[in-house]
């Protein structure tokens, strides 16, 4: 007859007390407890498991139980009003901004008609695997892992999906097998079906709107505010992209879409103004390669480690 508490003995070191074993006859029960563990070491330390055991000779049958608390996990929305504003720039950026504080942070692509976010991360090409029914976020260089529709369809491939069937494929990539705490949501932009789906469902902890210095872009900003105040979704704040041109020969400084719109509006409508980003050559050209300036350490780093900032500090007063 096997002896329990040699089996617990030779899984000690295995399962540092996440292992417990019932023994019925010849067959070993063990439930395992997986909280917090990445995703990718569950197949190993299964198999782990069961190899120590099986070594028992009074061992005939091994069954292992996977198990996990369920995590309490916040979600941030990046939404525009319309399109063309940066706002997957200021999403990844942000996601890498929040990460380098020590927090764990996934990114969901739900910009489903134009996902960008495996280019502006360096995994164009990469896949994701799924374990179960769920799938599982492809890692980044940059420390968050990384869900985006554009991982399963063709480069240049349009996705012609109505509402109720993007919308469903959204929440799968929400509803994965994520390592984080905190998802940020880089959300398509405008104020429809899929927009409202998703607020609606996952409701988010809060809302960075992003915009452009410009009346016609901060018109369509006020209707993404529109959306999530009446959905109860509070905003965190708004972000003026784009903001001011500095000439890299002569260092003059210009406003093609004009200057401080976006700070007037969020005093206007009594939100937060998180800050500004420049129109920069060196973030575009870092965006285009799939080196996010907020990984670095570079002076274009300083506009999203000031916004994520702002954001972190938010989200602590929310507990």
């Amino acid at each position: 007859m096997t002896d329990l508490a040699s089996i617990e003995a030779a899984l000690a070191p295995i399962a540092a007390g996440r292992a417990t074993v019932r023994l019925d006859d010849e067959r070993a029960n063990i439930v395992l407890d997986v909280t917090g563990l990445p995703v990718g070491s569950h197949a190993e330390l299964e198999a782990d498991i069961r190899a120590a055991v099986e070594a028992f000779p009074g061992v005939r049958e091994v069954r292992v139980l996977l198990t996990s608390e369920r995590r309490q996990r916040r979600l941030i929305a990046v939404a525009s009003g319309k399109g063309g504003v940066g706002k997957s720039t200021i999403a990844a950026n942000l996601a890498i901004t929040l990460a380098r504080s020590g927090q764990a942070v996934g990114l969901v692509d739900a910009d489903i008609y134009g996902p960008s976010q495996p280019k502006l991360l360096g995994v164009e090409g990469i896949k994701p695997r799924s374990e179960g029914e769920k799938l599982v976020p492809v890692p980044t260089p940059y420390g968050v892992p990384l869900l985006s529709m554009g991982q399963l369809v063709a480069p240049d491939q349009a996705i012609a999906w109505r509402g109720p069937m993007a919308g469903g494929a959204l929440g799968q990539l929400v509803d994965a097998h994520w390592d984080a705490d905190l998802l940020v949501l880089d959300l398509p932009p405008g104020t429809g079906d899929v927009q409202l789906t998703m607020v609606q469902k996952h409701k988010p902890a809060g809302a960075v709107i992003v915009s452009t210095p410009q009346d016609l872009a901060l018109i369509d900003a006020r209707r993404a505010i529109d959306l999530f105040a009446r959905t109860g979704v509070p905003i965190i704040g708004l972000v003026e992209n784009m903001a001011g041109y500095a000439c890299p020969h002569c260092g003059e400084v210009s406003e093609p879409f004009g200057s401080g719109g976006a700070e007037a509006a969020a005093q206007a409508l009594g939100i937060a103004f998180l800050g500004r980003v420049p129109l920069d050559i060196a973030i575009r050209t870092a965006s285009d390669a799939g080196t996010p300036p907020a990984a670095g350490n570079g002076p274009e780093a300083a506009a999203f480690e000031a916004i994520g900032g702002r954001v972190r500090d938010w989200l602590a007063r929310q507990g």
